[in-house]
């Protein structure tokens, strides 16, 4: 066999016509890489199924997901964010127990600029900014912007709420009284400097 290896291209075409084909049916793996695997009971999954001695582990039967072992769990232990939203839902009730309107929170401060930021249309920003973000979004995806400003309902399209307002046009401050159907506003000056900052 070292003769036809020495020769070059001449001898190895001779080598591949003296040696048999290769095929699926004479290949196998080269001998002592692969060990025969050993079936047995307890060879690897035996005895215990590799679930450990005794438990809840072993039997399948742990606790829900968020369970802390009776102690008051994370997601009830701190308080959810959107407070406002149950007077939202539900706004008769809230008016019925006399209290005054909130104040509208702000965002916490990492999410500052993405609510001023006109071209999210954040609530913070400024509306004199919105149109040219309008027209910037327009111009990237390629269609053309209706003019609302000819429309019958752009008065109405147009009116925004103040940033501290839960309600459309009731100040934060004033209390609804829905027994005489009046609005009662605060005269306190120390009152109306909370609310209105």
């Amino acid at each position: 066999m070292a003769g036809p290896l020495r020769a070059g291209g001449a001898g190895a075409l001779d080598l591949l016509r003296a040696l048999p084909r290769v095929s699926l049916a004479n290949l196998k793996p080269t001998p002592g890489s692969r060990k025969a695997e050993r079936r047995r009971r307890g060879q690897r999954r035996g005895r215990k199924c590799g679930r450990g001695h005794k438990g809840e582990r072993q039997r399948g039967t742990r606790p829900r997901l968020g369970f802390e072992g009776g102690q008051t769990p994370f997601y009830i232990r701190i308080p959810k964010y959107g407070f406002n939203e149950d007077i939202l839902c539900k706004p008769v009730p809230f008016f019925l127990r006399g209290q005054p309107i909130p104040k509208r929170m702000l965002p916490p401060e990492a999410l500052v600029p993405y609510y001023t930021d006109a071209k999210n249309r954040g609530y913070l920003a400024d509306p004199a900014k919105f149109p040219e973000a309008r027209l910037e979004l327009a111009k990237k995806y390629g269609y053309i912007l209706p003019d609302i400003t000819k429309d019958e309902l752009f008065k109405m399209l147009s009116t925004r709420k103040d940033p501290r307002q839960i309600f459309f046009g009731l100040a934060p401050g004033w209390v609804v009284n829905m027994a005489d159907k009046k609005i009662l506003k605060p005269t306190d000056e120390n009152l109306l400097k909370y609310y209105s900052s």
